[in-house]
């Protein structure tokens, strides 16, 4: 069998975007969960903010350097595997990944160390500071990587010239017509990422009966925020799809399972799209639903996939269904904070047992949310990589061969498999410790080397029985 290296590198692609993107939507919403517990500790002085914020620094060091590390070999694909499509948009995506780079990785690499090792070595003021700093660096980072991103949707302030982008207006190209919807959509899928997991651990840790204040005072927070973020979230995805339906009609068509245009479009709930035959099997929808969310009229026309030749349709059904699959967990979060506003008098959320189970079930759904969301955007998308003028199959390095896509294909499997298991065994070290004392951290100081995941140092080997209090004044 003939390997095809564009199948490879989409494959290859999509592999290490979507193993990268959990990372970074985590950690800029505990970025700035931490700066929060930072601020309120430095302005209260009480200790608990403080202990919750030395433990999620902890965690915070071990996703991030995952981050770091599964995310510094995506540009270098652009070069391995889309040659022709780094040579064509090289005026626009070379200096706005340059600016992610000057802009947001220096100002977080300049702070990280301060926030991780500076608590008893810099004035509070300072360690404050840090943490606002990194906080900002996240998301200054994840500016210039939707602006890129939101270019190649909806591409803006440009020229083509002999098959080359120039740009002609760099206010037009970073805010282009889509990324103000996609900034918003992905810095509210950060907070109710970091809202979700930060609830979920805490959940785990009040069925144990573990630092009991602490992690009620994290909960509440965080069901707090989640009550007000998730149905913004609703709100600000409807202004989203109203822009995709106007920039890419054919992906919104693919999301609704639409494949002729017509009015009084039924929500399909159910569908199997079958896209050899053109057509739906087994529908079950609400009649005029999609037209009445997608234009606000019961009777608004909505555009068909047979508007364009099938080779310019997109994977149907992996479309249809990423999006109910996102929408769907999108509504479990806003009734997750429906309940736990109805179970706050009283202090019921903490106390109730199924309550908090669901909360750590729920801890992994923002992770499925944002894959799903992705897989709509891009693979929506396809087959086009600047929507409209470039496709994918005049992107692809010329000279690649089916065997080269495969090795690489396979390398990153096995490295990023590594990554992954690492970085869980650390995350399970950390977790099984908890929050540990503001005396046990000091000791451990002076016996940390330098390095960033030396944050995540927990005293003894996962599995064994933590010290207590006790034991550890008699062995002083």
């Amino acid at each position: 069998m003939e390997l095809d290296p564009l199948l490879l590198s989409r494959i290859q692609f999509a592999f290490v975007v979507s193993f990268h993107a959990i990372f970074p939507v985590f950690t800029i919403g505990l970025a700035s969960y931490i700066a929060v517990l930072e601020g309120l500790g430095f302005k209260t002085g009480n200790p608990v903010w403080l202990k919750l914020s030395t433990f999620w620094t902890k965690v915070f060091a071990v996703v991030f350097g995952m981050g770091v590390v599964s995310g510094i070999v995506m540009s270098f694909q652009f070069g391995t595997n889309w040659s022709n499509f780094s040579q064509a948009t090289a005026n626009f995506l070379g200096p706005v990944l340059s600016y992610e780079v000057i802009t947001a990785f220096f100002l977080e690499a300049a702070f990280l160390g301060v926030l991780l090792f500076g608590r008893n070595k810099v004035p509070a003021g300072v360690h404050l500071f840090a943490a606002i700093m990194v906080a900002t660096g996240t998301f200054i980072s994840s500016f210039w990587i939707l602006a890129a991103n939101s270019w190649m949707q909806t591409p803006a302030g440009f020229e083509l010239i002999d098959g080359v982008f120039h740009v002609t207006s760099w206010s037009e190209a970073i805010f282009n017509p889509s990324f103000q919807y996609r900034f918003m959509h992905m810095g509210l899928a950060s907070f109710l990422t970091g809202s979700f997991v930060v609830a979920g651990v805490s959940a785990w840790y009040l069925l144990r009966g573990r630092e009991v204040e602490a992690n009620r005072k994290a909960l509440s927070m965080c069901l707090w925020l989640i009550l007000f973020i998730a149905p913004a979230q609703l709100v600000v995805g409807d202004f989203h799809g109203l822009n995709t339906l106007e920039h890419q009609p054919t992906k919104v068509a693919a999301m609704e399972g639409n494949w002729e245009t017509s009015s009084n479009v039924p929500l399909l709930l159910f569908a199997i799209p079958d896209q050899e035959a053109q057509t739906n099997h087994f529908e079950i929808g609400i009649p005029s639903m999609a037209s009445l969310i997608l234009t606000h009229e019961w009777d608004g026309v909505v555009p068909g996939l047979k508007d364009v030749p099938r080779e310019e349709q997109p994977p149907v059904a992996i479309v249809f269904w990423s999006f109910r699959i996102m929408v769907g967990i999108g509504t479990l979060m806003i009734i997750v904070g429906l309940t736990g506003l109805a179970l706050r008098r009283g202090g019921r959320y903490f106390q109730s047992t199924w309550f908090l189970q669901v909360l750590r079930v729920m801890s992994i759904a923002p992770f499925v949310a944002v894959l799903t969301g992705w897989f709509v955007t891009e693979v929506g998308r396809a087959p086009w990589l600047v929507y409209g003028i470039m496709d994918q199959a005049s992107s692809v390095t010329p000279s690649l061969t089916g065997g080269m896509a495969l090795f690489t294909l396979i390398g990153y499997i096995v490295v990023y498999a590594a990554v992954f298991s690492a970085g869980v065994y650390y995350l399970m070290r950390v977790l099984y410790v908890g929050l540990e004392d503001q005396h046990d951290e000091e000791e451990h100081e002076a016996e940390r080397p330098a390095r960033p995941l030396s944050a995540a140092h927990v005293p003894f080997e996962y599995g064994e029985e933590k010290p207590t209090n006790a034991a550890k004044q008699g062995g002083h």
